[in-house]
């Protein structure tokens, strides 16, 4: 009686055991730069050569679940429809649709312009409609002020885009000046590569924008104060990344990287995704 209790015993812990590892098993891996808050993607520019469904395919393939889109770019899967406000109603449910097939989040749009009001009111209006967290702009003086009531009134966010000098936005002092008085829906899309073409130090950059940084262009390049620099797999050129890590960690931004791959164009994939390993395993 006893041995046969016993034995029951035992093998009511056995599968509680083996139930727990398998619940175990089960749960989803999480990647460090969640935990943190941030949304590793990719700017689906990278794949710029593809259709935007063919850049989710890539994007997939890295394990990235976060893309930022850009104009113009042909939405394929059947579709000969350009990526923007412009996109039909059935453009627009085949891109939710492949976005969902693919588990990946539509988190940004850019870098996105507009030549009047009632344009950039249409631009915001899309992306409300595809649930776009953060527009990525570069606009003129005059526009500044219709992106900022635009900002409030739809609840998204407005980034500066800084391409390099002479562009308007590539130093820091004109962004800044630029938020000024303006919604607080407003900040930078920090673009570290363009900063190390412009000749500025990307650690300094982030922390003169501290508090406005809202979206990151993320690369790293072959060289320093070039404009003809070259994307390099990250962690293996000029920028200092661990330093750049720790001063968004500092900083406790949250929010999305995209990985920006401007090299390679025809097969770049494969550079894309050790890229983010490298930035997983230093996190």
């Amino acid at each position: 009686m006893i041995k046969s209790t016993f034995l029951n015993l035992l093998i009511v812990w056995c599968l509680a055991i083996s139930a727990s590892c398998s619940s175990t098993k089960n749960l989803s891996y999480v990647n460090p730069e969640e935990k943190l808050g941030w949304k590793l993607g990719s700017q689906a520019y990278t794949f710029r050569l593809f259709t935007f469904a063919e850049a989710l395919d890539k994007i997939d393939s890295c394990d990235l679940r976060h893309v930022e889109a850009f104009p113009g770019q042909i939405i394929g899967a059947g579709s000969t429809e350009q990526m923007g406000y412009g996109l039909s109603e059935s453009g627009r449910k085949l891109v939710k649709d492949l976005l969902k097939k693919k588990n990946i989040t539509l988190h940004a749009f850019g870098v996105v312009g507009a030549n009047n009001e009632e344009e950039w009111e249409k631009v915001f209006q899309f992306a409300k409609d595809m649930d776009i967290k953060v527009l990525n702009v570069e606009p003129s003086d005059e526009h500044l002020d219709v992106i900022s009531r635009l900002c409030d009134k739809y609840d998204i966010k407005a980034a500066l885009h800084n391409h390099p000098e002479p562009s308007k936005y590539w130093t820091p002092d004109v962004v800044l000046a630029s938020l000024n008085g303006r919604s607080s829906r407003m900040g930078a899309a920090a673009d570290v590569g363009h900063w190390m073409r412009s000749g500025l130090d990307p650690v300094a950059c982030l922390k003169q924008l501290e508090g406005r940084v809202f979206h990151l262009h993320f690369k790293d390049l072959n060289t320093f104060g070039d404009k003809k620099a070259h994307d390099v797999h990250w962690g293996t050129g000029k920028l200092p990344l661990q330093e750049v890590v720790n001063e968004l960690k500092r900083q406790k931004f949250s929010g999305m990287l995209s990985a920006e791959y401007e090299y390679n164009w025809e097969n770049n994939k494969g550079d894309v995704k050790q890229s983010a390993a490298n930035l997983r395993a230093i996190l």
